[in-house]
């Protein structure tokens, strides 16, 4: 009885080890962690549950269920090496384009139940290779190398969004970058001959640009030294009129003084003589000038001695009138000659 004991006591506590065991590895398996940026799917027997994990740990059944994480940040997706024909027969292939894109966590469950997973191949790398090789199609080596190359990725990226609008909503694409296209050796190496025609060009173009610029820049220098000395000449033709209208102006000012002072004597002159002549008409009166007549036949008269002395005098006031003889005695002419002494 104790031996069987023993045995049944082993049996069990390995029993006991077995399935702690087994429950671990379940619990392993069934345990799982999603990211943060991705959304987890759940898979049962192939098919794809509605049930989506965000970020964090989860649990699921083990072995029969299975999960895959889609990623729902910015992701950039690159589409290597992609044929391109274009509409002169060419074949040139793009080397590399990068689509940069990213899926909404609300579409996660509809884009992955109708493209799967790895929806990004049916929804970005199909489609682009398909888009580039419509666009080539439709254009020459020239077009697509050289003159519409800056326009492939916009383009591009216009397309890709129309599409994705209606196939699968909540995938948006970002950014699209596109490579130079590789081409057959001869036709670039006619490009690169052409575009070192352009580059010399150019550069001759430049050096015209440099030496117009220089030229044009002479030309205003020297219309700004001739402004500034017709500006200076003018300066100085308006200081020597002023000089010449303030000489003009004081000269008229000392003309009207010397004007004013000769007026001025001339009217006192003239107010002198109008005054003598007032004074003249009160004082030559009639008897005033007889007087002064008398008084200068008496300053003229003349004194004679001898045996011959005159017996008349004339009055020279009436000298057109006839002479009278007027008889002068000794005494008077001594009185007379006595006066004067």
């Amino acid at each position: 009885l104790g031996i069987r004991g023993q045995s049944r006591m082993s049996a069990l506590g390995g029993l006991i080890a077995v399935l702690i065991l087994v429950t671990g590895v379940l619990v392993h398996m069934s345990l799982h962690m999603v990211d943060e940026g991705y959304v987890g799917v759940y898979y049962r027997g192939g098919a794809l549950l509605k049930e989506t994990s965000t970020p964090g740990y989860h649990l699921m059944l083990p072995v029969i269920t299975s999960y895959r994480r889609v990623q729902t940040t910015l992701q950039t997706d690159e589409v290597k090496n992609v044929p391109c024909g274009t509409s002169s027969g060419v074949m040139i292939y793009f080397d590399r384009v990068e689509v940069v894109n990213y899926l909404d966590p609300d579409h996660v469950f509809n884009v992955v139940k109708r493209y799967t997973v790895d929806y990004d191949r049916a929804l970005i790398f199909n489609k682009v290779h398909h888009e580039l090789n419509q666009f080539c199609s439709g254009h020459s080596v020239q077009e697509v190398y050289i003159e519409m190359f800056d326009k492939i990725d916009e383009n591009l990226k216009t397309a890709l969004e129309k599409d994705l609008y209606t196939m699968a909503p909540g995938l948006h694409v970002q950014a699209v970058r596109v490579t130079k296209p590789k081409i057959p050796d001869g036709i670039k190496w006619n490009y690169e001959k052409m575009e070192e025609e352009k580059t010399k060009l150019m550069i001759a173009q430049q050096k015209q640009k440099v030496v117009e610029k220089e030229a044009e820049t002479e030309r205003k220098r020297a219309l700004i030294e001739a402004e500034k000395v017709a500006q200076v000449s003018k300066i100085q033709y308006e200081q020597k009129v002023t000089e010449k209208e303030s000489q003009k102006r004081m000269s008229l000012i000392e003309d009207e003084a010397y004007l004013a002072r000769q007026k001025s004597v001339a009217d006192g002159e003239f107010y002198k003589a109008e005054k003598e002549a007032r004074g003249n008409e009160l004082v030559l009166t009639p008897q005033y000038l007889e007087l002064k007549r008398y008084q200068a036949i008496t300053a003229r008269s003349k004194v004679y001695f001898g045996p011959s002395i005159p017996q008349f005098f004339a009055d020279s006031s009436f000298a057109d009138r006839e002479f009278k003889t007027v008889p002068v005695s000794s005494e008077a002419l001594n009185d007379t000659a006595d006066t004067r002494k």
